[in-house]
């Protein structure tokens, strides 16, 4: 090759180079590649955010930061005296991740203590922008910072314990507010964060965005009194408190200069408080109820116990079996949830973890529990509920000056509808004359015989009992129930000796035949007089009830069933709505069944359902692309025992 080609080529290469990488430009990239790349940060990657590193960079302290961490922290903090916002964030997020990497809990206190000084300390800015990324991250780092920075030895605790503190440049010293450590009866005493825990099994975890570190608090008995011990009655030991911890720095400007400051803990239990007052203006508090929830139910003894309090003739875990999630809230309408067979609570978790934190419900409503021994005949299992509702009201308003009180709404899942069902219904003498043709005032039996007899076998609709909804609900029975499976549970089912007793006194005593007390199985295999004599049972005038009703295919609902009940059984006449659902027998956590329960309790409390609600009938009415049709009225006679 000539010289002048060999030039030419020698160009050609040089400008082909430079074509392919100038040394300022751009490179395309996906969407999400550089979102991470300018929201990336101290908390979601190991490296500090965009704004941390602009000001190291800008300062000439980049590699200085990765050699030593410690001297450029002190020199970015300088006197302390008249730092920026920026600054402070960026002392905030530094502390962090040196905290990350040193294990330093003086690093992480500090980053708490400069991002409270972002928030809260008095500088010549204006308040932070809050569409400010820095807004929110700096929140994080002190949430974070503060739950860390107070760490227990234990995985995850944390240690809210008056005491002095070191910084790196100075110290801490912690006082706590111990009236805010009482709830109910209790004192909070082991308290453990969630913002480092996954959560599993539930359809949603709800956060609130706020300032605090969020907890959950264990309990622990407080006072000796009969009022401790009455607010103790219904909420049981090892419930898992949702708490915010918040360490409220004084004077923090000052406190950073001298390195001497002063901070006070605070604790807000999530159901008396959603924000807190910070320099002049109230603050969401950062909660983490379904964490909480989560961490309450892991390894749990209830999910052990379900079959157990079937099987067993054991009292329930509290008197007449009614649970509280939290103390009674004057205003707030109770909704009791009844779980069904060989079921318990927990089972509830979902449409708890929903509806606790709707916006529009959280503050309106209030969850009670009702657990009970799912193998005992129902009409006992229903006169306990009844009597625990009763007086549970006395308990919480003697003087009857709560209107929500009498707004009552019973939810029953399965045998628990049944029990909801007795609550509206008055039986007259149905139940006894299914058994005998001898009056009942001439019966010949002990005053205690007379008075078990007396309420189980006789019911009057609850007054205060305003809504009922019924989901997956037997009233004629259930198909899976066959002779098989009856002879197998009488064989191993416990039922309480007071019950035995008494029906074997009135065999002797009153002339009326002697059987088998029945167990709930009994009570609920189609063509049982129970059933037959429930069936036939009005509600109450003045009571709205509601079913849904799940089946497991698509299609027109009659003929099919949820693998327990058909729907023939689960349908009722009466009712102000009937919503069917895609789903089997369990479908407390199906979205419809949770979107139904939503709107009923929208009604009761006279709230427009809104977007939600049309969204869901819009979807409803494409899926079945025609109107359905009417069911037929089903009669007890027309469902045998298969």
């Amino acid at each position: 090759m000539k010289a002048p080609a060999k030039k030419m080529s020698l160009v050609a290469v040089l400008l082909l180079g430079c074509a392919c990488a100038t040394p300022v430009g751009v490179t395309h990239v996906s969407t999400q590649s550089m979102y991470r790349s300018v929201t990336s940060n101290v908390l979601s990657a190991n490296r500090p955010s965009q704004y941390s590193e602009q000001l190291l960079t800008r300062l000439g302290l980049g590699e200085r930061f990765d050699a030593d961490p410690e001297l450029v922290l002190a020199a970015l903090r300088g006197p302390g005296e008249g730092l920026s916002r920026e600054y402070l964030f960026v002392l905030s997020e530094l502390s962090f991740y040196h905290a990350v990497k040193s294990q330093k809990s003086e690093y992480f206190l500090a980053s708490a203590v400069y991002a409270w000084a972002f928030f809260f300390g008095p500088t010549d800015e204006g308040r932070v922008d809050p569409l400010d990324p820095r807004f929110r991250l700096a929140a994080n780092l002190y949430n974070l910072g503060l739950a860390q920075g107070l760490a227990g030895a234990e995985a995850a605790t944390v240690m809210l314990e008056p005491g002095t503190r070191p910084l790196p440049f100075g110290r801490i010293e912690i006082s706590v507010d111990e009236q805010m450590l009482l709830w109910s009866g209790y004192r909070m005493t082991r308290f453990v964060s969630l913002g480092e825990f996954k959560v599993r099994g539930f359809l949603n975890r709800y956060r609130q965005a706020g300032v605090g570190a969020p907890l959950a608090a264990e309990l622990t008995a407080a006072g000796e009194g009969p009022e401790a011990a009455e607010a103790r009655k219904r909420i049981p030991p090892r419930l898992k408190v949702p708490v915010t911890a918040v360490l409220r720095v004084e004077d923090v400007s000052t406190g950073i200069a001298t390195g001497n400051l002063k901070g006070r803990i605070e604790v807000y239990a999530a159901d008396a408080a959603t924000t807190v007052e910070g320099n002049g203006r109230s603050v969401p508090l950062e909660l983490e109820p379904t964490a909480a929830l989560a961490y309450q139910l892991e390894g749990a003894p209830v999910w052990d116990t379900e079959l157990g309090a079937f099987l067993s003739a054991l009292k329930p875990p509290s008197a007449e079996g009614l649970l509280m999630m939290h103390p009674y809230r004057l205003g707030r309408v109770p909704v009791v949830l009844v779980h069904g067979t060989a079921s318990s609570p927990a089972r509830w978790a979902d449409i708890v973890n929903e509806l606790q934190n709707d916006p529009k419900l959280g503050g309106r409503i209030q969850f009670w529990l009702f657990t009970y021994n799912t193998s005992n005949p129902v009409l006992l299992s229903a006169s306990d509920l009844r009597q625990g509702l009763q007086r549970i009201r006395k308990e919480i308003d003697p003087d009857g000056r709560d209107p929500a009180l009498d707004q009552l709404v019973v939810i029953g899942h399965s045998q628990g509808g049944l029990l909801a069902r007795l609550m509206v219904t008055d039986s007259g003498t149905r139940f006894w004359d299914s058994v005998t043709d001898v009056p009942f005032e001439k019966i010949d039996v002990s005053p205690e015989t007379r008075a078990l007899v007396q309420r189980t076998m006789f019911f009057e609709a609850q007054p205060y009992v305003k809504r009922v909804v019924f989901i997956a609900t037997p009233h004629r029975g259930s198909f899976r129930v066959s002779s098989f499976v009856l002879s197998i549970v009488r064989r191993l089912v416990t039922l309480p000796l007071t019950l035995v007793g008494g029906v074997a006194e009135l065999a002797k005593n009153s002339g009326i035949p002697k059987e088998a007390v029945p167990t709930a199985v009994d009570n609920m295999r189609p063509g049982h007089r129970f059933v037959r004599t429930l069936s036939a049972s009005p509600f109450a005038p003045w009571v709205t009830a509601h079913s849904i009703i799940p089946v497991t295919n698509a299609g027109a609902a009659l003929g099919q069933n949820d693998g327990v009940v058909r729907y023939e059984s689960a349908h009722i006449e009466g009712v102000a709505s009937e919503k069917i659902v895609r789903s089997t027998h369990s479908t407390q956590s199906t979205p419809a069944t949770i979107l139904e329960v939503r709107r009923i309790l929208y009604e009761h409390l006279g709230i427009a359902c809104g977007l939600e609600c049309e969204v869901s009938d819009r979807v409803d009415a494409a899926v079945a692309g025609a109107p359905k049709p009417e069911p037929p009225a089903v009669g007890p006679e027309e469902i045998q025992d298969p």
